[in-house]
């Protein structure tokens, strides 16, 4: 497992960007939606409640609204959030820079400037066959900011024939977090295991994370388009495991009705397995964009008050 350092770096820059941009063109069009008067705009003040020091209070606000409201500070966050993603190979599928690794990581930018600019805590863990690196939950724009350097690294070094074994990675990521937390995993859920055995790993892990009080978010990531309704041309192809090597020589007319159907089946024992251990799992088709992932997120966040 990496260890996590904090170093100045500016790499970083071009994924912040891109997240503000998702973030305030997704905000912008909460007005027009049913989450007209949601509010994602509370980094700096929140209610004064009974109890709190009188010290925080900001009095100028309270004159001009009659309301007493308490100054928010760096360190003060009303959730923590750990971001899990699957780096395995099978994730940089469809192509070499727009696949389901640059989705999720895209996506995971943006909510984490959404939750900094709520002044949340959020984590992050990365993952093949094992925890690769596993940061702390904070607030903190350096924390951010050592985030982000993070992922961009991720866009830059494709890994080759790296396996996933996401039951092992979340066993793990259940006891690194310490305090009652948000998991939000990006996967595409595919592993080497057979089905039974993949489905029933999965959820003993996912269990392991409900059992230590944590809410659980499951993204499965795909390009529905080729992995789920297999719309390739009526010719031969050449398919390579991007985890494994392994390549198989087939027409695709041959395959798909055998395909599809097993795919089918696999993503309906999961959405029964995920409703009978009351965890959100979420359709991430990487070709519908950023902001269904942060509806998704804003309805969980509005649940978790």
């Amino acid at each position: 497992m990496q260890v996590v350092n904090y170093e100045n770096e500016t790499s970083y820059g071009n994924l912040e960007l891109l997240a503000q941009q998702v973030v305030e063109g997704f905000i912008t069009g909460l007005h027009k939606s049913p989450f007209h008067g949601f509010s994602v705009e509370f980094a700096e003040h929140r209610q004064y409640n009974a109890g709190d020091n009188v010290k925080n209070i900001d009095w100028k606000l309270y004159a001009k609204t009659d309301k007493l409201y308490s100054k928010r500070f760096e360190e003060e966050t009303n959730l923590r959030c750990q971001f899990v993603i699957d780096v395995s190979s099978s994730m940089y599928f469809p192509e070499p820079k727009n696949n389901k690794l640059t989705f999720s990581i895209q996506a995971t930018a943006s909510l984490m400037y959404l939750l900094k600019k709520q002044r949340d805590a959020f984590g992050l863990s990365l993952f093949t066959e094992e925890i690769l690196l596993s940061s702390p939950a904070k607030s903190t724009t350096v924390h951010q900011k050592y985030l982000f350097n993070q992922l961009e690294e991720l866009l830059q070094k494709p890994k080759v024939n790296a396996k996933t074994n996401l039951s092992e990675a979340l066993h793990q990521v259940a006891e690194l977090i310490h305090k009652r937390s948000l998991v939000i995993i990006f996967s595409d859920l595919f592993n080497t295991q057979t089905s039974s055995e993949k489905t029933d790993a999965l959820f003993d892990a996912l269990q392991h994370l409900k059992f230590n009080k944590h809410e659980v978010v499951v993204f499965n990531v795909f390009d529905k388009s080729k992995e789920v309704d297999f719309n390739f041309e009526n010719r031969p192809y050449q398919f390579i495991d991007m985890e494994t090597g392994e390549m198989i020589k087939v027409h695709t007319n041959q395959v798909k009705e055998n395909y599809t159907a097993a795919v089918s089946t696999y993503r309906q024992q999961i959405t029964l397995k995920c409703a009978q251990y009351k965890i959100d799992l979420i359709d991430a088709d990487m070709n519908e964009g950023f902001y269904p992932v942060l509806q998704s997120y804003l309805i969980k966040r509005q649940k978790l008050g």
